[in-house]
């Protein structure tokens, strides 16, 4: 495919491996080991890139695979994930990512997939291409010379601690019952739990190796690194899929002898901080996207996810990128949606970035609608799809890609 300023994306081969790999480095400001590369290939072959040359040096890139990923409701969807995108500096300005993204959508509406996921290392790119964050998570830091645990909250036991090895059949296990009742959760493939069970030491940064410790209903992963003056553990994943052990297991990780602090991601409604007499105890370091989403195909995805209230209403969504925007009638019976085209009057109407945003839960209409991101003629209905789109529980990315 090629743009009017002669931009040439095309579909990348073995021969571009190495091109990619110094592209990335330069564009993310970090070289991988030969161990992750091989990981990475693994996990996003090379088949599936796009990328842009010039003078036989790669200077854009993309590349996606078809995810599994959990909806409101319960249900899983079948999702373009997107990962790695980058222009050379030397090339800024010039049209190649709206061609690189171009070829790319247009690969992901040929292939029927309702919605497109990425991690963004940047905020202000992807609004222009329809994508908004759909999914927040928090970073805390954890003082646990000063946690004290309510006399309330239980102390249940349960927790064993394990090795990557003996653990793997219950990880995999664990993961997947908390991935199919978690919206935004992906599943794993064989290549990303290769890379989690190996634990390469080419990741680990100056940290040690992961300790794991798990729960019949739950697991955590950590590692420990000794800064200047302080011992610190950071928990890379912790999934826990009953109150039970997400109790059994903070208590044991900040239960750890020789530790000063304890740093976690957490997911935006996490109990944890009512679990301490204090809950400044749990520091918030910093608050951000963990996801972002692009609606493919509106009806499609509307009718995939399921839904809290009863709604009957009409809305407008406008796309500035692709041509997925029209007028949908959406109706909503017992959680179930239909969706179809209609010429009826509109009562809401927004780009179809919103929709990015409410997809999976993590944000509500009524606060988009402050703040003059959806257009509204009816009130009745905003207050109808602000509970409609309204989850129980804050959805959760499952895996950084």
């Amino acid at each position: 495919m090629s743009s009017g300023n002669s931009i040439s994306v095309r579909a990348a081969d073995t021969g571009d491996r190495d091109g990619i790999a110094e592209l990335l480095a330069t564009a993310f400001g970090g070289r991988l080991g030969a161990e992750e590369r091989e990981y990475r290939q693994r996990l996003f072959p090379v088949e599936r890139s796009l990328v842009v040359a010039d003078a036989g040096q790669v200077v854009g890139h993309t590349v996606d695979i078809t995810m599994t990923v959990t909806v409101p409701g319960d249900r899983t969807v079948r999702a373009c994930g997107v990962s790695a995108v980058a222009v050379a500096p030397t090339h800024r300005r010039r049209g190649l990512l709206r061609a690189l993204y171009t070829a790319q959508h247009a690969r992901t509406e040929a292939d029927g997939l309702p919605l497109t996921i990425f991690t963004a290392s940047e905020g202000t790119i992807y609004g222009r291409f329809g994508y908004d964050p759909a999914v927040t998570d928090t970073t805390v830091s954890i003082d646990r010379r000063r946690v004290e645990f309510r006399p309330t909250t239980p102390d249940p036991g349960g927790v064993v601690m394990a090795t990557l090895e003996s653990a793997a059949g219950h990880i995999r296990a664990v993961y997947e019952r908390w991935q199919q009742r978690t919206s935004a959760a992906q599943e794993r493939p064989e290549a990303k739990w290769a890379l989690v069970f190996d634990d390469p030491e080419g990741r680990r940064s100056g940290v040690s190796s992961v300790f794991v410790l798990t729960h019949p209903d739950g697991y955590a992963l950590y590692q420990r690194r000794r800064d200047a003056h302080e011992s610190v553990v950071t928990v890379s994943e912790i999934r826990a899929v009953t109150p039970s052990a997400h109790a059994a297991l903070w208590r044991v990780l900040l239960g750890l002898d020789l530790v000063d602090r304890v740093e976690a991601t957490l997911a935006e409604d996490d109990p944890l901080p009512y679990l301490f007499t204090d809950p400044r105890t749990v520091r918030v370091t910093q608050r951000g996207d963990a996801l972002w989403a692009r609606v493919m195909d509106v009806p499609a995805a509307l009718v995939a996810r399921g839904y809290e209230g009863e709604l009957d209403t009409v809305v407008d969504v406008h796309d500035p990128f692709r041509a997925a925007g029209g007028r949908f009638a959406l109706r909503v019976r017992d959680g179930v949606a239909d969706c179809s085209p209609t010429t009826r009057p509109a009562d809401l109407s927004f780009d179809i970035a919103v929709l990015g945003a409410l997809y999976f839960g993590g944000h509500r209409a009524r606060a988009l609608a402050a703040a003059h991101r959806i257009d509204v003629v009816d009130p009745a209905a905003l207050r109808a799809f602000d509970a409609a789109f309204a989850t129980a529980r804050a959805p959760e990315l499952g895996w950084f890609f």
